[in-house]
């Protein structure tokens, strides 16, 4: 049985995020969707509200758990009992930025990442750019799910 992590800000959670999800679910036994805090970025949404959000668009997939994530997610991976990581790639600069992650991870703690190439409709999403497009009220529908885009309107007074 191979449990795999996948973790992020998701700050939101896009269409991409979820794509990658659906992929690991249908390649591993059990998905634990781990949302932490990346110290260098600023929030829209608390933990707690991501993962509330984030249940909601995977329940449909009975191999899937959203867990928060705190602290160095090699320490978080024993924690949870998970095998590996599974990392989304849009682009050259994301596997550059990925690649040395994965090289500390293993370093720090002999773990494997797999990555998952973004399909073409995904590789230019990221959640930085929803929410400044957003942020002029403009249609993001076809980037978000149904849930994570009223919340991200709600939220930015849209």
């Amino acid at each position: 049985m191979v449990k795999a992590l996948f973790p992020g800000s998701f700050d939101p959670f896009t269409n991409g995020h979820l794509d990658v999800v659906q992929r690991a679910a249908n390649l591993f036994d059990e998905i634990v969707i781990g949302v932490g805090t990346n110290l260098s970025k600023q929030y829209l949404f608390q933990p707690t509200e991501k993962i509330a959000m984030i249940e909601k668009v995977t329940e449909q997939l009975a191999n899937v758990t959203v867990l928060e994530m705190s602290g160095l997610t090699v320490e978080f991976m024993k924690q949870i009992n998970a095998d590996l990581l599974v990392r989304g790639l849009r682009n050259e600069k994301d596997y550059l930025y990925e690649r040395d992650i994965a090289q500390m991870n293993h370093e720090l703690g002999d773990v494997e990442t797999v990555f998952l190439l973004a399909k073409p409709d995904h590789q230019f999403l990221s959640s930085s750019l929803l929410k400044e497009v957003a942020s002029t009220g403009t249609d993001i529908s076809k980037y978000v799910p149904n849930i994570i885009e009223k919340a991200l309107y709600e939220k930015l007074g849209k």
